[in-house]
């Protein structure tokens, strides 16, 4: 089933509310392509790989997490950005980006798949955080070993995470914020948790997990954000009878 480009960024903006985040980069159509939309590839970043599996598929439009004209980047299009602009325009491809509308979304967001992925019970947004829904936690009835919690997301995850703190602590109370969220474990240390998930690990994150006492997993900027567009890309599915494939461009870090 076709739809058109303005009935698919309406359905975005009415889902996502992007005006009601101070992001980094513009929300919403980056890259103009054909007015009429047959099919959709989505996916974390909107990568080179990414172009050339939407242009194979012969799609319309890419739904991304990370898409392009991040805040303090040089503006020239040269180079990878080039490259990249240019197979989208040669192609007639419509390029959608959501950066932290996609990670904070209550129901279809990063941080509330990556808790349900995870198997963490009562999970939800801590209210003291900006924008509400950049932090979840949420808690385990049984409390796992560190070994145990390392495990399951590994598991989950299909990557090792890399691993911090006490790891003699039992975890029942578990707060995250995926992608480069590690500068927020300082301000949930203070809601008494037992262990804070992030996608990145910076030099200083190990030493405030140590000294806080807590457990520290880094499990992957990617891998932690693979499942807020893919659960955006379904919901498109459903409502407006699009076809939407998620597609995933491994990446380690």
């Amino acid at each position: 089933m076709s739809i058109t480009r303005q009935l698919l960024l309406q359905e975005l903006t009415d889902l996502l509310q992007p005006d009601k985040v101070n992001d980094y980069c513009p929300n919403g159509l980056q890259i103009e392509g054909k007015p009429s939309i047959d099919s959709i590839i989505t996916g974390v970043t909107a990568s080179q790989a990414l172009i050339d599996a939407a242009i194979v598929r012969k799609a319309d439009a890419v739904l991304v997490h990370h898409g392009y004209f991040w805040r303090g980047e040089a503006p020239a299009l040269t180079g990878i950005k080039y490259r990249r602009i240019a197979s989208l325009i040669k192609h007639d491809i419509n390029l959608f980006a959501y950066h932290l509308p996609i990670d904070v979304h209550p129901t279809l967001g990063n941080n509330v798949q990556l808790g349900k992925i995870l198997e963490i019970d009562g999970l939800h947004a801590v209210p003291s955080f900006v924008p509400e829904g950049i932090v979840f936690q949420g808690h385990y009835a049984l409390p796992k070993s560190s070994e145990e919690f390392t495990a399951l997301i590994s598991r989950k995850l299909n990557r090792a995470p890399v691993v911090v703190g006490d790891s003699t602590r039992r975890i029942a109370k578990v707060a995250w914020c995926t992608g480069g969220g590690q500068s927020f474990i300082e301000q949930a240390v203070q809601l008494g948790i037992d262990a804070f998930i992030s996608g990145e690990i910076s030099e200083q994150t190990t030493h405030i997990a140590r000294e806080s006492g807590i457990f520290y997993c880094a499990a992957g900027h990617h891998a932690t954000e693979r499942y807020g567009v893919k659960a955006v890309g379904e919901h498109l599915a459903s409502t407006l009878k699009v076809n939407v494939e998620f597609v995933d461009i491994d990446n380690p870090a």
